[in-house]
């Protein structure tokens, strides 16, 4: 990751691009092991989404940060852990679009372009906070937010609000794994230490 923070964005694109184009038509990006399962976009990816580029942005701030990666990278000193070594910050990764699909099926809920900002998306984005409120996920938790959180959530048609609720789900679940005696915090025993996973793919 730090040589990968070294690089510039058009250096990263022009190495992906030269990798991709070497390969055959329909598998042209590497996809990670999670990434079928969590129905991700591969990391190397830099335009619809930029995978590639929040990689770049955010890692090394969380490396910088001192924070633990359960099963690929822990933190020998970490800021928080040098003031209280009983206190422990942890980065786990999170894919909204794998929570929002499993009770939206492939309903869309946002879109960044006003144009596409539709009552049905409105719609999904309600039905998808009733759910999450319900605890009607795999993930056998429920949602708590006062009448203006869900507001405020419903009226963020970009989605970047409840798309931050979900891997706050996520991320809880995750929490209770590891309040439940797993280190990994429900992550798999067998994940590859250098790809990652995504909870609760």
């Amino acid at each position: 990751m730090r040589h990968y923070a070294s690089l510039s964005r058009p250096d990263i694109r022009q190495v992906f691009s030269a990798f991709c184009e070497a390969r055959p038509v329909g598998s042209k990006f590497a996809h990670r092991t999670c990434d079928r399962p969590a129905g991700s976009s591969p990391s190397m990816k830099w335009v619809n989404p930029p995978v590639a580029y929040m990689l770049h942005a955010g890692v090394p701030r969380l490396l910088d940060a001192g924070v633990d990666f359960p099963g690929l990278h822990c933190a020998s000193k970490s800021d928080a852990v040098a003031a209280d070594p009983g206190m422990r910050r942890v980065a786990l990764e999170a894919y909204p679009g794998l929570l929002a699909r499993e009770v939206l099926g492939r309903r869309s809920y946002k879109s960044d372009d006003k144009a596409k900002q539709t009552p049905q998306r409105l719609i999904a984005r309600k039905d998808l906070l009733t759910a999450l409120e319900a605890g009607q996920t795999r993930l056998s938790l429920r949602l708590k937010v006062s009448h203006a959180q869900r507001d405020a959530l419903v009226d963020d048609a970009k989605g970047d609000a409840i798309d931050a609720v979900l891997c706050l789900m996520q991320a809880a679940w995750g929490l209770r794994q590891n309040a439940q005696g797993d280190p990994f915090f429900g992550l798999p025993a067998n994940m590859d230490p250098l790809e990652g996973w995504i909870l609760t793919a």
